[in-house]
């Protein structure tokens, strides 16, 4: 099952996180076998040096409104290739209600693109 990237969240991110970061995770009786206390998404420790690594840039996008009336912002940003070094990487960016979220939803899109492929034994959890 394929969902969009940009939406992400709770444990489908984190899977996805751990995937990109080459964690080999199991799936047993419809759950996620995780390493130990695994939320990328929600735990600094562990989603903060992701995004020093990976020289991603955060920050709160404040509410505006463009010349046609289109509204943008109020929501947390992401972008890669935040140093002089990483200048012609591919671009990739991403929003989400958290700093952290936005982060690993960038990452993931970096590494795995536009989408991701869940494996259907998530698919109602």
């Amino acid at each position: 099952m394929k969902i969009k990237t940009s939406e992400l969240k709770d444990a489908f991110l984190d899977w996805a996180v751990a995937k990109c970061e080459g964690e080999k995770l199991r799936i047993f009786d419809r759950q996620i076998v995780w390493p130990e206390d695994y939320s990328p998404s929600t735990d600094w420790a562990q989603g903060g040096p992701i995004i020093e690594r990976e020289t991603l840039g955060v920050w709160w996008a404040t509410h505006f409104v463009d010349g046609e009336g289109v509204e943008y912002g109020n929501h947390w940003y992401c972008e890669t290739g935040c140093t002089d070094e990483n200048v012609n990487e591919t671009y990739h960016n991403a929003t989400g209600p958290t700093p952290l979220i936005a982060a690993m939803r960038c990452y993931v899109s970096s590494k795995l693109g536009d989408e991701v492929d869940v494996p259907e034994e998530l698919k109602d959890e």
